[in-house]
């Protein structure tokens, strides 16, 4: 006899809210002063923070320097920089310099800010106010020493906050509208490394509607 599975349909309206302005440095292009063995400039806008692989560092060099080519210009609202856990201090003191020109390999651009020293927590996130540039370079000024990056990321400032609507639809064998708050949660953190500055809400929770189906042979677990 063919068994009947009881699956939960449900569906909602998520509201995004916000400026919803992704990463920057993404899209763009890295280079820098020297290459440290196979730490390369574009390690730095990979997306990921952690892990020697994934961080970029120069070698030993005079006023050492990296920099990011955004392709166009934008207005600049915040840079985070993540440091390496175990070369702290190579990134400390460094100036974030935003600006159009390539003088002196963009070092000659105008200072947003210093990182502080020690970096808290290894990521600093530092305001630039709009400062309008499409580079962005990272430069240990007077001194000889290494510069490790391991994440730069680069956020526009963006004069206006937009909605918009997701229509959502689960199945599940568990009440999901019950857990409207999780989904929620999970959805944020999920989003938070991609865009920045939103909120999410549910215009419409989601609905239940139990579905009989009939199972023909699949091997579908029930419950016990």
């Amino acid at each position: 006899m063919d068994k009947l599975i009881h699956l939960i349909l449900l569906s909602g309206l998520l509201c995004v809210s916000g400026s919803l302005a992704g990463n920057l440095a993404l899209k763009g292009t890295a280079t820098h002063s020297s290459t440290y063995y196979d730490w390369a400039a574009q390690n730095a806008i990979d997306g990921v923070k952690y892990g020697d692989a994934y961080c970029s560092s120069t070698s030993s060099d005079s006023n050492p320097w990296w920099r990011l080519d955004l392709l166009d210009a934008y207005s600049i609202s915040t840079v985070i920089i993540t440091a390496h856990d175990n070369y702290l201090g190579e990134t400390t003191g460094a100036e974030i310099r935003i600006g159009h020109s390539l003088d002196n390999n963009g070092n000659n651009n105008p200072i947003c800010a210093v990182t502080p020293d020690p970096l808290p927590g290894n990521t600093v996130s530092l305001s630039c106010n709009g400062m309008e540039g499409r580079y962005v370079n990272v430069v240990r000024s007077g001194r000889t020493s290494y510069l490790t990056l391991c994440e730069v990321q680069v956020y526009e400032t963006v004069s206006h906050k937009r909605k918009t609507f997701l229509r959502l639809k689960f199945s599940s064998s568990v009440d999901v509208a019950a857990e409207s708050d999780k989904i929620l949660h999970q959805l944020q953190s999920a989003l938070a490394s991609h865009i920045s500055d939103f909120n999410l809400s549910w215009t419409q929770l989601p609905e239940k509607e139990e579905k009989r189906m009939e199972d023909r042979g699949r091997c579908v677990k029930t419950p016990a």
